[in-house]
């Protein structure tokens, strides 16, 4: 085994980190947590001084009311304030390198935080009886954290935009893991480029490094092979890598990965262990420690969830709310349809809904009458998947059909599905009778929901996505459906259709 320590050299000795940054991601990492410092104890500060103002009408304010013999003026306390509020995200980690600039961990940190600023305050008030403007915290607390989250969402766009432009505020991984594995890790990452993961190499059993036709398939993209799982430390030195990420592996037990740990941390080098498993919501994830040995609790799917009475109400309302203030635009959509070509304006499409029931779908016609006549001739010409056929271009459509299907216009009828009970605002994408035909057990969970106007494949490529990233979308989706879910990704979906990307 390659994870030996030196003659001579503690586990304790390896495992201290410098004070200096040792790889590019520890660079940048610690550049973006000092921006988040300033910017927190700004947004803290205007926050805090601006509810002084607003609540006291002015810098001048009344003393704090106290049981003390002595005068407190509330610019102390603000400031007092600040240096508490800023102590709290400190212990709360809410600028930990592992939670910045990615997922909703940090935005949870910075509310907890923030809460807890709430206890101390009532346990500070309690024992030194202290009656706070009650004002004064209602303002700066809230605007405070809505300040926190804005701010760290700027930070956020700004990294996204450098590693789209300038390839900055990259983490460098290395994949570890039996063939299989390794090339789903790759993929998963592949598949978020906004995270910032870029898979540099895989490191496989018997892997040789540079071998001619070996490599694991991402996404599109061949990545290489630069060692085996016995060599990880090599290979990181030969990859460039910053990070490694183990998944499912024979080679690879507890001693090794604790000693992989010991010689990957003078390095700078993160190590991280996945369980294998993608497409499982945080929600569904716990921690926990047993027996000295961390444990992922994976909680069971959320089908019935997802078919609850809560559901139903909300849909109903959210579709009556959106068709009452649509109307306008529904009624300018059916006349461009009528007026610019012969049929109806209706397109009344067979999908199959919750359990395999059939129904009729509603869209505005985007298409000329005669469409269906040809789909044969288009896929036996154009190719494709006989099963999820769309292609780019189609001269089915007419002129006023390229432009609401674009911005989903043509869609907007089938919150009608909705009022009716045959679709959800939010679910998988509805399928034909062929598609439901060439359906295996697994395919078939997307069957045990009503089918969405919108859903993960409407926000995460349209129409570009593929037969197998549709499918594996709508299963996340069933499996790991909340209420929290479909409000972001309703939200989601409007800047989806505003940006017209992948429709056609």
């Amino acid at each position: 085994m390659s994870y030996e320590l030196s003659d001579g050299e503690e586990p304790e000795a390896a495992a201290q980190a410098p004070d200096e940054p040792r790889s590019p991601r520890e660079r940048w990492q610690a550049d973006y947590v000092k921006r988040l410092e300033v910017t927190d104890f700004a947004v803290i500060t205007v926050a805090v001084f601006s509810a002084q103002i607003i609540r006291f009408g002015g810098p001048a304010a009344p003393p704090l009311a106290w049981s003390m013999s002595y005068e407190v003026g509330y610019a102390v306390v603000s400031g007092l304030l600040i240096g508490a509020w800023m102590t709290l995200l400190v212990v709360g980690s809410t600028r930990s390198p592992q939670v910045v600039g990615t997922g909703s961990e940090e935005y949870r940190r910075l509310v907890s935080a923030t809460l807890r600023l709430f206890g101390v305050l009532a346990i500070v008030a309690l024992i030194f009886q202290i009656e706070f403007a009650r004002g004064y915290l209602a303002i700066a607390l809230p605007l405070g954290l809505l300040g926190l989250m804005l701010s760290r969402l700027c930070w956020r766009l700004h990294a996204r935009g450098r590693r789209h432009e300038r390839g900055e505020f990259l983490t460098a991984v290395l994949v570890v893991g039996a063939p299989e594995a390794a090339q789903a890790m790759a993929t998963a990452f592949s598949r978020d480029p906004k995270s910032g993961y870029r898979v540099v190499g895989v490191c496989v059993p018997d892997g040789i490094p540079g071998s001619v036709g070996h490599g694991v398939q991402a996404s599109g993209r061949t990545i290489s092979v630069v060692g085996d799982d016995r060599s990880v430390v090599e290979a990181v030195r030969r990859s460039g890598a910053d990070t490694v990420a183990v998944t499912t592996t024979d080679n690879l037990g507890p001693a090794e990965l604790r000693r992989m740990a010991w010689e990957l941390d003078p390095l700078g080098v993160d190590l991280i262990v996945a369980p294998g498993v993608v497409d499982i919501s945080g929600a569904r994830l716990t921690n926990r420690l047993v027996a000295g040995m961390p444990m992922l609790h994976i909680a069971k799917p959320q089908y019935d969830r997802a078919k609850s009475t809560g559901k139903a109400v909300f849909d109903i309302c959210f579709s009556l709310t959106v068709l009452l203030a649509i109307l306008p635009a529904l009624l300018v959509i059916a006349v461009a349809v009528k007026v610019t070509s012969p049929g109806p304006v209706f397109y009344l499409s067979e999908r199959i809904g919750r359990g395999g029931k059939p129904f009729r779908m509603i869209k505005f016609r985007s298409m000329y009458t005669d469409a269906d006549r040809h789909v044969a001739a288009l896929i036996e010409r154009n190719g494709g998947n006989p099963v999820f056929f769309k292609m780019k271009d189609d001269p089915r459509v007419t002129p006023v059909g390229r432009i609401i299907r674009k911005f989903s216009l043509d869609e907007l009828p089938q919150f009608l599905n909705v009022v009716r009970g045959e679709m959800s605002v939010v679910g998988p994408r509805p399928q034909v009778q062929r598609e439901v035909d060439s359906y295996d057990g697994e395919m078939r969970r997307r069957l045990l929901v009503k089918p969405g106007v919108t859903g993960l494949w409407q926000v995460s490529g349209r129409s570009d996505l593929s037969l197998e990233d549709s499918v594996r979308l709508d299963l996340s989706y069933v499996e790991n459906w909340s209420m929290v879910l479909d409000l972001l990704l309703i939200a989601k979906t409007i800047g989806a259709v505003a940006r017209g990307e992948g429709a056609y």
